[in-house]
C-alpha cells in the first residue's frame, strides 16, 4: 500500500460515517444538546467539514469548498466565512443550524476536494513543513493525520450524542 492508497482509505471512512449519523436525522435532533453548553451535532459534522476544508486547501494552494462553491451561502450562517468553529462559544456553537442533506452534502463535497490532492502526493511530499510556528515544525504528513484525527475523533462524538438523542 502506498501513501496515497493508505490516506485515501482513511480520509474515505469519513463520509459514510458521518451519512450514518444524519441518517434519520431532522433538524430538532441535529440541534440538540444533551446538556446545557454541550456540543450539537450539527456543529460538530460543521466543524469536521469545515477544518478538513480550510487545512487541506491550505496545504493544496487552493480555495476552500466552502467559498469557492457556494456552500457559506447554502448554509447562510450568521458567521464570517473565514470561521471554522475552533474555539466557539456554546453560544456560536448554537449559530450552526443546517439540515442533514446541506451537512452531507458539504462534507462530500470537501472530501471529493481532499481525495484529489491526496492522489498528488508521493511519501516524499509528507515531509514538506506546512507550518514552522510551532517546535519541531508541522510536515505535510503530521498535518492530514492531524485532521483525519479531528474528523474521526468528531464523528465518533456525533454517532454517540445521536445515539443517545434517538433513544430519548
Amino acid at each position: 500500500m502506498d501513501v496515497q492508497d493508505l490516506l485515501l482509505d482513511g480520509f474515505g471512512r469519513v463520509p459514510p460515517a458521518v451519512h450514518a449519523v444524519l441518517d434519520g436525522c431532522d433538524e430538532q435532533v441535529l440541534t440538540a444538546r444533551p446538556a446545557p453548553g454541550a456540543n450539537t451535532i450539527a456543529w460538530l459534522l460543521w466543524h469536521l467539514a469545515r477544518v478538513q476544508d480550510d487545512h487541506v486547501s491550505e496545504v493544496a494552494g487552493t480555495e476552500q469548498a466552502w467559498t469557492a462553491d457556494g456552500w457559506a451561502r447554502r448554509f447562510a450562517l450568521p458567521l464570517a466565512d473565514d470561521e471554522t468553529g475552533y474555539g466557539f462559544s456554546p453560544e456560536q456553537v448554537g449559530l450552526v443550524r443546517a439540515s442533514a442533506q446541506l451537512l452531507g452534502g458539504y462534507v462530500d463535497a470537501v472530501h471529493e476536494r481532499t481525495a484529489r490532492y491526496l492522489r498528488t502526493l508521493t511519501g516524499a511530499d509528507l515531509d514538506r513543513v506546512v507550518d514552522d510556528s510551532y517546535d519541531p515544525p508541522v510536515t505535510l504528513g503530521v498535518r492530514l493525520v492531524s485532521v483525519l484525527d479531528d474528523d474521526l475523533e468528531h464523528v465518533g462524538q456525533a454517532a454517540y450524542l445521536a445515539g443517545l438523542l434517538r433513544r430519548r
